[in-house]
């Protein structure tokens, strides 16, 4: 629609035309290759931990607290789907896969997606508590990864890292004012923590794979000091401990899940299983 309408009358909304050449121009990405299959793999773990933590969250809209919760947690699923998209092109340009291949029509063992982003969304406490350690996690590896070698990583980690800075201050408000709450309030937030902490573990876990990228990629256990840092402030504010409970052996790097991702996904890619290859 132009700026005018059929009777030559300004259209108040202006310009809102869509260039559909601009537009296939922006998903199709940077079209940068992938340097190697290591790169690849790499960009697979990141990808995959977006995107299923955004599907997580795309549950609670409608289902959230209130109106405003609907939309904050579709806005950071929207930016994890927007990360996801840029890791997971990138990861398939080393063998020709699209974004959509890689989300769609892998199974379950083929995913790279650590534990903790596959943990279900329980109660809006649960919710919460998970959030706050994949959104302190991510904020210190976009921070770090900003310097990567790899020139198309350091791209999506500069953008990436402005949009989970306010993911962890969202997920840091909510563990507060859960956490400060009424009795019932508390007692959920600390249960959720409780659930949750054993795979954070896994998120700073240094890997075969991460000795062969070098300076491309971030090691994760060089994370882990910023993230304690940061979680035990805000559990000092909140007036909680952090809980005393063994680790999870993990293993979504291996494509060994946690079982709620074999649930996710079914009915994440049953459409276009269904129906491959269809448009909209």
């Amino acid at each position: 629609m132009s700026a005018h309408d059929l009777d030559g009358a300004v259209d108040p909304h202006g310009d809102v035309s869509v260039s559909e050449l601009a537009l296939a121009a922006e998903l199709a990405g940077s079209g940068e290759r992938a340097a190697s299959a290591d790169i690849a793999e790499y960009a697979l773990w990141l990808g995959d931990d977006a995107l299923i933590l955004s599907q997580q969250l795309g549950a609670w809209i409608t289902y959230a607290p209130e109106l405003e919760e609907d939309i904050a947690l579709g806005n950071i699923a929207l930016d994890l789907l927007g990360h996801a998209r840029s890791f997971l092109r990138y990861a398939g340009s080393w063998d020709g896969r699209t974004e959509d291949d890689l989300a769609y029509f892998r199974d379950e063992e083929e995913f790279r997606s650590a534990w903790l982003f596959e943990q279900p969304n329980g109660d809006f406490a649960q919710t919460i508590a998970r959030q706050l350690i994949a959104s302190t996690y991510l904020l210190e590896l976009y921070s770090a990864l900003r310097a990567s070698t790899d020139p198309t990583f350091a791209a999506i980690a500069e953008k990436a890292v402005k949009e989970v800075d306010y993911h962890r201050d969202h997920a840091v408000q909510w563990t507060l004012r859960l956490a400060g709450g009424t009795d019932e309030s508390r007692s959920r937030v600390v249960r959720a923590f409780t659930d949750v902490w054993p795979y954070a573990a896994e998120l700073f876990r240094d890997e075969e794979l991460i000795d062969r990228l070098g300076d491309a990629a971030v090691r994760p256990s060089s994370l882990r000091p910023g993230f304690d840092a940061v979680i035990e402030a805000v559990f000092a504010e909140a007036e909680l401990e952090i809980p005393a409970v063994s680790t999870s052996s993990g293993g979504g790097r291996h494509g060994s899940h946690a079982t709620p991702l074999g649930h996710l996904l079914t009915e994440m890619q049953v459409l276009a299983r269904k129906h491959p290859g269809a448009t909209w």
